[in-house]
């Protein structure tokens, strides 16, 4: 397969999994809606910028994107599951934990 194909095929299959359409990637992406078909149409080839956006867009880095069975490398099985946790909470919930851990941790 080529670069350009997996590349594809991730953003497809991340898309998936979250249950993401191409107008929320867009969205959350900073992308216009016509480059993200355009992209996923195989029409063109990401930059490594348009990649980074995409990625922040999938609440993801680049190294999450690219790891294999999405492995999250160098991290303990707690920091796993809980960053696994944290990139399935929408934007709101993820506010009010991470001021909650502030809270905690202040005292």
């Amino acid at each position: 397969m080529s670069a350009e194909n997996y590349i594809i095929d991730r953003i497809e299959q991340l898309c998936e999994q979250k249950q993401m359409s191409r107008y929320r990637l867009a969205q959350k992406s900073g992308i216009s809606q016509s480059s993200i078909s355009t992209l996923l149409n195989r029409q063109s080839v990401p930059t490594i910028q348009t990649l980074e956006k995409i990625c922040k867009g999938l609440d993801m880095t680049l190294a999450q994107f690219f790891s294999e069975d999405d492995e999250l490398p160098n991290l303990t099985e707690e920091q796993k599951r809980l960053l696994t946790t944290w990139n399935a909470m929408n934007k709101q919930e993820k506010a009010l934990v991470e001021a909650y851990m502030q809270g905690i941790v202040r005292k």
